[in-house]
């Protein structure tokens, strides 16, 4: 068992979002169906148990495919049905985001095939509330005030039209993975704090390396395919210079400016500079990959690249760190990740279905997702707990950058549209990292296929989101937990499936 991504993983050749809802090809057809036969011979078109008395809840989540999570899970649907009386039947699902999202439309009974007693409890990416709203809940008014337990900016994002459709459960953001061994040789005191400190130390650490004979090593490594993760990482370059985020809340489409465009052509610039030549085709597992073998002094990824860095397999276990991503002249900022609990507005039992999202999504229950799986909380409170950050020194990054630099991709106020909308600019800035155009003509190629598309921009205003990192499509990988055991990571050649 390794916990090295390979770099040879499909993937490379293009974006996961190249397919978008309503378009999909074979592959996603058959896992769909086979999965909707799989998951209806289980119990997803489940009949009420009313002779009994017995309520039996049917729920999809997200992290199915993850071994670890569903042990800790189960020990939690043991304790809600000895609180309550209410059964928890976990139904199955695939791995790859594209494939969830469109299994989960046809569950909630938005698409043909879906079944006559769907499902009463989805897990949701963050970018899904604004695609799926339409079939879940209001959960404001039925959790008496649970939400102000988590940060308010990701409540905001399960916020759509005033409708809070989903609770937090869970986060991820961007971090920046640093060789700690490496900033002392140089004689760095500190990791780089401004897109111009990465560069210079990059490059200068770069060519100490390759005078010492390792002559494939990098300065900076990243996610440059046309994918979800460029659309981050582009969103994080460009917003750190104050040039915001594609559409604002107002539905303005706003990509066109010179900030944008000077944050994409700089990192153009880093393409076969401090970057690989390559690093146009990588995607979470190649990136990442690069930078376990030890061959890279920086590299951009999400929170659980921590628990991949420090395993046995990995050649920087020992003499890593963690940091925010650099400043630009606009401040921090970093793209967030992550998942809620939703109910179905089909549910036959809402009432128990409400109780289970807000069960999972309580403090005891994130804690301990937090101490068994290494994954950052959504509830302040639990920042505080010195035993959860002795083990996990990656959080403290997280709650910074709450405070500080998240920022938003625009899925909540484009709707089905998003991933539409996400396509188009991740191939516009990748355009100009393979040098196709400038930055100016992207942007207003861009500009203008955004606001001729007819329907892409709805005529409302609705509150911001917090991003996922779409990372999603990979195989599942095993990965050692502080505390001992493996967890299934399913993305992490795309990263976690977790942002």
């Amino acid at each position: 068992m390794s916990s090295r991504p390979s770099s040879r993983e499909a993937g490379r050749r293009g974006g996961d979002l190249a397919t978008t809802p309503g378009h999909f090809g074979g592959r996603q057809v058959l896992a769909l169906f086979i999965f909707l036969t799989s998951c209806c011979a289980l119990g997803c078109t489940h009949t009420p148990a009313r002779s009994t008395g017995v309520v039996t809840l049917g729920l999809v989540d997200r992290g199915y495919f993850d071994y670890e999570f569903r042990e800790m899970r189960d020990r939690l649907y043991r304790e809600f049905t000895a609180q309550t009386g209410i059964r928890v039947r976990l139904l199955p699902c695939p791995e790859s985001a594209v494939e969830q999202l469109m299994l989960w439309q046809r569950l909630l009974g938005s698409g043909p095939g879906s079944p006559q007693v769907p499902p009463d409890v989805f897990s949701v990416d963050v970018i899904w509330p604004g695609i799926l709203e339409k079939d879940l809940i209001d959960l404001k008014p039925l959790v008496a005030g649970d939400e102000a337990q988590h940060f308010p900016g990701l409540v905001a994002n399960m916020t759509v039209g005033g409708r809070m459709v989903a609770l937090p459960s869970r986060m991820d953001i961007g971090l920046m993975y640093y060789r700690t061994d490496l900033l002392q040789r140089y004689g760095y005191r500190a990791p780089p704090q401004t897109w111009g400190e990465l560069e210079s130390m990059a490059a200068r650490i770069q060519r100490g390396e390759r005078a010492r004979g390792n002559a494939g090593f990098w300065g900076y490594v990243w996610e440059g395919a046309i994918s979800e993760s460029l659309t981050c990482n582009a969103l994080e370059w460009q917003a750190s210079e104050g040039g915001g985020v594609i559409i604002d809340a107002d539905g303005r489409v706003t990509v066109n400016n010179v900030k944008a465009i000077r944050a994409w052509e700089r990192a153009a610039r880093w393409v076969g500079s401090i970057s690989p030549p390559g690093v146009t085709t990588y995607k979470e597992s190649d990136a990442m990959n690069l930078w376990l073998s030890g061959e890279a002094a920086f590299l951009r990824h999400w929170t659980v690249g921590y628990v991949m860095s420090r395993s046995d397999n990995s050649a920087v276990k020992g003499s890593f760190g963690v940091s925010l991503l650099p400043r630009g002249e606009a401040g921090r900022a970093e793209v967030f990740g992550g998942d809620g609990y939703a109910v179905s507005r089909h549910s036959t039992h809402p009432r128990e279905a409400v109780a289970l999202a807000r069960f999972l999504c309580s403090r005891k229950a994130e804690a301990m997702e937090a101490h068994d799986l290494s994954t950052p909380p959504t509830i302040p409170a639990l920042y505080a707990d010195p035993e959860l950050l002795a083990a996990n020194p990656q959080f403290q990054p997280v709650k910074d950058v709450v405070l500080e630099g998240m920022i938003a991709r625009p899925s909540t106020v484009t709707g089905e549209k998003y991933a539409e909308i996400s396509a188009a600019y991740a191939t516009a800035v990748h355009s100009v990292l393979v040098n196709q155009v400038t930055g100016a003509v992207a942007a207003r190629r861009l500009e203008k296929q955004l606001q001729e598309n007819p329907g892409v921009i709805p005529p409302r205003q609705v509150a911001m989101i917090l991003p996922n990192p779409g990372i999603h499509d990979a195989p599942c990988r095993e990965f050692p937990l502080p505390r001992g055991g493996f967890t299934r990571r399913c993305g992490l050649g795309a990263a976690h499936e977790t942002n």
